[in-house]
């Protein structure tokens, strides 16, 4: 459905939440490395819980490795420095959407890779500086999913 790309993640139950997440919804996440912890963390797994086997992720030693899985697809940047409200675009499936580390989001060079359109953010009070990674992601995959009359879903 769709992707969830965490470049250089920080903090174990953050990405633990966000692999629950994406076996719940369909997502693939991609981790993009350094990583802030291994994949075998005590944290990351308890936040994950028993959902690890559900999800489908992979971990790119570079962000350009891992945008060359989307080739022709769109990438979506979510910072507090986006242009487009995120809430204002159609999404689709196969759509990927990029979060930044939780200590300093996403790089300006990646910021600048993107296009306006491409670079989004979430509605927030003013003077904020911003929201929770793992509620940011699930924020935007909800609203993604939403948008596509939640596809997949089970009926119950």
């Amino acid at each position: 459905m769709f992707h969830v790309i965490l470049y250089q993640p920080e903090i174990p139950p953050n990405t633990g939440n966000i692999i629950r997440l994406c076996a719940n919804t369909g997502c693939q996440l991609h981790l993009i490395a350094p990583l802030g912890f291994t994949l075998e963390d005590k944290q990351l797994v308890r936040a994950g819980l028993d959902y690890h086997e559900f999800a489908t992720l992979k971990v790119y030693e570079n962000l350009a490795s891992c945008l060359q899985q989307f080739d022709g697809s769109r990438v979506f940047a979510l910072t507090t420095k986006g242009s487009q409200p995120f809430h204002e675009l159609n999404f689709q499936s196969g759509d990927a959407f990029m979060f930044g580390p939780e200590s300093r989001g996403l790089p300006a060079e990646v910021l600048a890779s993107l296009g306006d359109g491409q670079r989004v953010r979430l509605p927030m009070l003013p003077n904020n500086r911003s929201l929770n990674l793992s509620n940011t992601v699930a924020v935007a995959v909800f609203e993604a999913w939403r948008q596509c009359d939640f596809k997949g879903a089970s009926a119950h």
